[in-house]
């Protein structure tokens, strides 16, 4: 298969030799975001219109800020809240307080534990708490990164060899890429990549589980002249394959 603007990517991803190439992508493509509105595009009204009605989730705010530009930011977030201002006013001037009742009353407070709303405020906050612009950017080609992964391991001979020596993916894209195979692979095809793809992800784990391990007995004043070997950042690799990203990542800023 000849390496185009789609496969390119995934290819470089798998080169890197990451503890997850869809970790590498995501991050690719959120500092592509970040750089892309805190540049020049927060001048231009499409953009901006499109970032007062999405907002950014806390994250991505926290790295909005750590890249710099306060100006950028300070007009992003000047037009945002206006956006934000005019939609409360709406839901606030249709709010309607639901029937109180004893046994609401002695129930404990659950807010914020991922319930479903009981008022259209309710509502309206947690689609902010789930709408980003930086978020949004990964999600709308990531679906395309998921089918590009399977015609490549379909078709391509030098992927799927660098796949078969790769360190498999983090839990969440893991999940992601299993329930993509289902709808991907016929039967007979499901056969060769399942037991495949397993028993990456355990071997792994497996690797990464005694990495740990060896970092806390390096820890052991017996051990202190013995060789750290791949442990000494099992750390921060073992906590993005739990839950995906990159921890130790230094600040992303804009470049002086």
């Amino acid at each position: 298969m000849k390496e185009n603007i789609a496969t390119i990517p995934l290819m470089d991803a798998l080169h890197a030799e990451d503890e997850c190439p869809f970790c590498f992508l995501e991050r690719k493509a959120e500092q592509h975001a970040i750089s892309f509105i805190l540049g020049s595009a927060y001048m231009e009204d499409d953009v901006r219109e499109k970032t007062d009605a999405t907002g950014f989730c806390r994250e991505h705010f926290k790295k909005m800020y750590d890249y710099g530009n306060r100006l950028g930011n300070a007009l992003i977030l000047s037009t945002h809240l206006k956006k934000l201002n005019q939609e409360l006013s709406e839901v606030i001037k249709d709010f309607t307080p639901g029937k109180s009742s004893l046994l609401k009353r002695m129930k404990r407070t659950s807010a914020g534990l991922g319930e479903d709303a009981k008022t259209s405020i309710g509502v309206w906050i947690q689609q902010k708490d789930h709408s980003c612009y930086v978020c949004d950017h990964f999600r709308q080609i990531y679906n395309r990164y998921l089918d590009t992964f399977f015609d490549l391991y379909l078709k391509n001979d030098e992927f799927r060899d660098l796949f078969s020596k790769s360190k498999g993916f983090c839990l969440p894209h893991f999940g992601d890429l299993i329930e993509a195979a289902e709808d991907k692979l016929t039967d007979a095809q499901k056969n060769d990549f399942y037991p495949l793809v397993f028993s990456m992800m355990q071997n792994n784990l497996d690797r990464l589980q005694k990495e740990v391990s060896w970092f806390v007995e390096k820890n052991d004043y017996r051990n202190k002249d013995k060789d750290w070997g791949t442990s000494a950042d099992s750390i921060q690799r073992a906590m993005q394959k739990c839950a995906s990203g990159y921890p130790a990542d230094p600040v992303f800023h804009a470049k002086l």
